[in-house]
């Protein structure tokens, strides 16, 4: 029984080409396009399955929507004589209205509800003077995609990674530098009290010390004054005497 047509519209429609140098990891794109009015399940697949990476390899595609593949070829000693043989190959169902499971969909399709495009591979090595550009330019393409693909992880895959132990080094050295700085608030605030203490009591020292000495000098003066007056009255006595 003949296949039913592919829904999905291919760009490139017939072919994957990967431009050298091949000492690097070397991307293509594969762009898929659902124009109909039903979401679409797809699965690329591939006849060489540890050469290529494909990101996503599989997925739904809404209607009138259209997702771009990541084809990245591994770095591979590369032979101008021989031939690529590997291909590729795009599989769709349409995707049933109640969808809840994307794998019982494959499961339970019929084969006369799965399509699919084949696409072969092909290496195109560039001349001498081209090859250091090309390099760079798939490592920032390569590079990118990964930092892309890892930024789409869901939140509970991205934490996952995380180390146990790490998190709880970094709360327990988060709560240590609290702990610190609130204990030099407080030796802080303890030195501001203390310098205030000792201000007052050098101020109330300079006070009494003033005190002291004014009684002193009241003291002396009042003393000076009795001789005055004693000395003036013994002489008054003297003179009478005398006389």
């Amino acid at each position: 029984m003949a296949r039913p047509e592919q829904v999905l519209l291919l760009e490139p429609q017939h072919e994957l080409k990967f431009r050298g140098p091949f000492s690097d990891v070397v991307t293509t794109n594969l762009k898929l396009s659902n124009p109909t009015d039903r979401n679409v399940c797809f699965k690329v697949k591939t006849t060489a399955p540890r050469r290529y990476c494909v990101r996503p390899n599989s997925g739904i595609i809404d209607a009138g929507t259209s997702i771009n593949v990541s084809v990245m070829l591994q770095p591979f000693d590369y032979d101008p004589n021989e031939k690529s043989k590997h291909k590729f190959m795009v599989q769709s169902v349409l995707a049933p209205p109640d969808m809840t499971d994307m794998e019982g969909v494959w499961k339970e399709a019929k084969p006369d509800e799965l399509m699919d495009s084949k696409l072969r591979c092909v290496f195109d090595m560039p001349v001498e003077n081209e090859k250091t550009h090309d390099m760079e330019s798939n490592k920032m393409m390569s590079s990118s995609l990964l930092k892309s693909d890892s930024s789409t992880l869901p939140a509970k895959s991205m934490s996952s990674t995380l180390d146990d132990g790490e998190v709880k080094k970094i709360m327990e050295e988060c709560k240590r530098l609290q702990m610190e700085a609130q204990r030099l608030r407080e030796e802080n605030k303890q030195i501001r009290e203390d310098d205030g203490l000792r201000m007052r009591k050098s101020n109330v020292m300079s006070s009494q010390h003033s005190s002291i000495g004014m009684k002193k000098d009241e003291g002396l003066s009042a003393r000076t004054m009795l001789l005055i007056v004693l000395f003036f009255v013994v002489g008054v006595i003297v003179g009478k005497l005398v006389l």
